[in-house]
């Protein structure tokens, strides 16, 4: 991962080409996040994730960036492909595995129950000028 550019209140880093993205890289510390943990990760075709996990604490997010596979959460498997955005709650395992091309997914993860407020209460428009 590449770290581009930071500044007092913001961080950007990269991962490179998604397709061409393989591994597991967790970005909280690149990026300093204070309220969430990001994570890309991939699999091979018919690759797994080793072990099933369940979260105490955190609810977790996972976007289907490219490819297709199965999903199982608890006793429930389903298809996923490019598209799919899944949110799994504490308490339930889960494990993802690959079709027959490679797998890349986004997977955020947040204290559940944590959220406060949504950008339509939290966000405010601003009179900055544009420098884009």
């Amino acid at each position: 991962m590449n770290k581009n550019l930071s500044g007092e209140h913001f961080a950007h880093v990269s991962v490179g080409s998604l397709a061409a993205f393989r591994g597991k890289e967790f970005l909280k510390d690149a990026l300093g996040t204070t309220g969430c943990e990001l994570s890309f990760g991939s699999l091979d075709p018919d690759q797994s994730v080793p072990f099933f996990h369940d979260h105490k604490q955190n609810e977790e997010v996972y976007v289907i960036l490219a490819g297709e596979g199965r999903m199982q959460v608890s006793d429930h498997v389903f298809d996923i492909a490019e598209g799919s955005v899944i949110r799994v709650a504490t308490g339930a395992a889960r494990n993802l595995k690959a079709g027959a091309s490679p797998l890349v997914y986004l997977c955020m993860q947040s204290r559940q129950g944590s959220l406060q407020q949504c950008t339509m209460d939290d966000g405010i428009i601003t009179d900055t000028p544009s420098l884009l």
